[in-house]
């Protein structure tokens, strides 16, 4: 795989949902509301923190509703998307739904269940792929769980997928599949008409040597049972609407950039948004959740945490001069003063402090 951004991801959001009875009947399980909309739009919204910005959606059953919800949905989102809706006419099944809608997609995209996410640092998978050699065909996310006996377990050496397992009969940890992938476009040469994604096309390449993974920890939600849907109304908010970090001068143009660009990842890796409102922070695009291109104020703060919808005191502003940082106090944004030295292990002592 290549170094390049990764700008599209694809959502499977056409299975019947069978498990939650008559909650699916009429309604996609993805468009079920956790909090104040739909499980859909949270898995939107965590993809606009990592440079998404082109998602199509895999629909099957009721993906009438799915497309009628897409103005709102995006309405709701901090950053613009553009989303394309390709429907299958019957069921396809997993590997299928990739099939059906095989002419739209770009030379690498991410790929995500529609009914489960997994929050980590999805740059990690990313930077991960960066090190496959060229017959690497897709990387997929992993998550140990101390109960395996719901989900298939996967096998691997190192970070290479060499096996998948059928659920066990009894409670056992084992690492599983948390439904998030890296794919490039030779994954759609081994996908037909009619496939499982998991039974008919992972398995083989695994045994084939051409899929990895990456073992991630975080917060795992799958709604697919009651009683982790009903789980999801409370969690999913709480843990999404979460602390953030802003860096708020040019003090980045002449910074050591690796030394950033791991303070950004101690951020993200604790769970933490990734901000910036500065004129300097262009060269780090695809390392932050989002940037305000502007010299700090009141007004950017304001704007940039209201599209995120944070409230002042889960964010911590990071300045380099005093007078930057006035705008912080201005919105009522806790802040620190950098004056020099490694701004990753000031990020860590913010973290550890909270």
């Amino acid at each position: 795989m290549t170094a390049s951004p990764v700008r599209q991801a694809a959502i499977l959001v056409g299975g019947l949902g069978t498990r939650l009875g008559e909650l699916t009947a009429a309604l996609p399980k993805p468009m079920l509301p956790c909090g104040d909309r739909p499980f859909l739009t949270w898995i939107l919204r965590e993809l606009t923190r990592f440079g998404i910005e082109d998602v199509l959606l895999l629909t099957g059953h009721r993906g009438d509703l799915v497309e009628a919800a897409v103005p709102q949905m995006l309405a709701s989102l901090p950053k613009p998307l553009r989303i394309t809706c390709v429907r299958e006419d019957k069921p396809a099944g997993t590997g299928g739904a990739l099939y059906h809608a095989r002419d739209h997609f770009a030379e690498r995209f991410l790929l995500c269940n529609g009914d489960s996410w997994l929050d980590f640092n999805l740059r990690r998978l990313l930077e991960d792929a960066r090190h496959d050699t060229g017959r690497t065909i897709g990387r997929m996310v992993l998550r140990r769980v101390e109960d395996a006996s719901r989900y298939g377990v996967v096998e691997t050496q190192g970070d290479q997928v060499t096996a998948f397992r059928e659920r066990p009969e009894t409670a056992q940890p084992g690492v599983i599949n948390a439904g998030i992938y890296l794919f490039d476009r030779r994954i759609l040469d081994h996908v037909t008409p009619l496939c499982s994604l998991e039974r008919d096309v992972l398995p083989p390449l695994a045994a084939d040597g051409v899929l990895r993974g990456t073992v991630a920890d975080g917060y795992f939600i799958d709604i697919g049972i009651p009683t982790d849907l009903n789980r999801a109304q409370t969690e999913l908010p709480e843990r999404l609407h979460r602390r953030a970090l802003v860096l708020g001068d040019d003090f980045l143009t002449g910074a050591d950039r690796p030394d950033v660009l791991a303070a950004l990842r101690i951020a993200a890796d604790a769970g933490w948004h990734v901000f910036a409102t500065m004129v300097g922070a262009s060269g780090f695009v695809d390392a932050m959740d989002d940037i305000e291109h502007d010299h700090p104020s009141r007004e950017g703060l304001e704007k940039l945490l209201g599209r995120w919808e944070l409230s002042a005191d889960r964010c911590v502003f990071v300045g380099a001069r005093d007078d930057n940082l006035t705008a912080a106090y201005e919105a009522s944004v806790p802040s620190r003063l950098f004056s020099g030295g490694s701004l990753a292990e000031f990020m860590r002592r913010i973290i550890d402090s909270r």
